[in-house]
């Protein structure tokens, strides 16, 4: 079993007995997830910790966007709510990056396509494909498309 699938298994045992009904509650919700997607297409696999990473990942985004959306409806507690669930799965993730590291990162991939001739926006296909498995995980990909793009438009 994947380790950090295993981590959570345990932290929902860990919730339930402490009756932290936040966090047993968005660490089940986690977990149906991830079964979800091992039970998802024709046969039924187990994850591994990559796999687990990007359904966290994705399941945090749900949170944020859902925060947002909740806030601009002038519904404050379920925006809490939202973001109180962000911060459990926040704990699985990996580091998030922070915008100098990204930008290096960013910058290493547009010097290895311009190595190829290849310059301005119409290199983005070309970077993105690069610089998305660097950042897996530690960077929403609506903010690295944009820091893409900013770069690309200012060289």
């Amino acid at each position: 079993m994947p380790e950090l699938k295993n981590r959570l298994q345990h932290d929902l045992t860990e919730a339930i007995r402490a009756r932290d009904e936040l966090t047993s509650s968005t660490v089940r919700m986690a977990l149906t997830a991830l079964k979800a997607e091992e039970v998802a297409g024709s046969s039924a696999r187990e994850l591994n910790d990559d796999e687990v990473v990007t359904v966290l990942a994705r399941e945090a985004k749900k949170r944020r966007e859902a925060a947002t959306a909740f806030e601009d409806a002038a519904r404050p507690d379920r925006a809490e709510r939202e973001t109180a669930e962000l911060g459990v799965l926040l704990r699985y993730l990996p580091m998030q990056l922070d915008d100098a590291e990204l930008a290096s990162i960013i910058d290493a991939a547009v010097t290895e396509v311009a190595a190829t001739g290849a310059t301005g926006m119409a290199a983005m296909g070309r970077v993105m494909k690069i610089v998305q498995p660097r950042t897996a995980g530690r960077a929403d990909g609506g903010r690295v498309a944009a820091a893409v793009k900013a770069r690309l438009a200012s060289s």
